[in-house]
């Protein structure tokens, strides 16, 4: 019975020697198990503190862009208003052009008749007779009429 009871404890001691490593084993396990939610844990709040970062700076992007949007809205319409206005003022370039261009056309036509009457008035004997009668008096000697020296009351 002695070696019944000697075996006996024998296996407690085995069974013993057992559940410590198992318990140990599980400890560590444990232990592994804490350290890795630890570091998870801190993983965790690394990553919803930058997940706030970035929403800080999606909200902020988000709101640049629609500043720019607002911005570019207002360039295009600014834009159209400026292209407007060049489109009148190129209309009112060509209508002024075409106007002086017609003005020099007449004032060339004019001086043109000009030139043609004043040879034909100059070379009639009437005109001859009337400038004559106009102006009755002879130059001076400086080659001035009367008129020039400031005896004209128009003057």
């Amino acid at each position: 019975m002695k070696k019944v009871l000697l075996e006996m404890e024998d296996q407690k001691n085995s069974y013993e020697q057992k559940a410590k490593e198992s318990l140990q084993k599980v400890l560590e396990e444990k232990m592994s198990a804490e350290q890795q939610l630890q570091s998870t844990q801190r993983s965790l709040a690394l990553a919803e503190q930058k997940c706030e970062e970035w929403k800080g700076q999606y909200e902020a992007l988000k709101e640049d862009w629609m500043t720019l949007g607002s911005q570019h809205r207002e360039l295009e319409s600014q834009l159209l208003v400026l292209q407007s206005k060049l489109q009148g003022a190129d209309s009112r370039d060509s209508q002024m052009n075409q106007a002086l261009h017609l003005l020099e056309s007449e004032h060339q036509e004019l001086q043109a008749r000009r030139g043609r009457l004043q040879d034909r008035d100059l070379s009639s004997p009437d005109t001859q007779h009337l400038q004559e009668a106009m102006w009755p008096v002879a130059p001076d000697a400086d080659g001035t009429d009367c008129y020039s020296s400031g005896d004209d009351p128009g003057q």
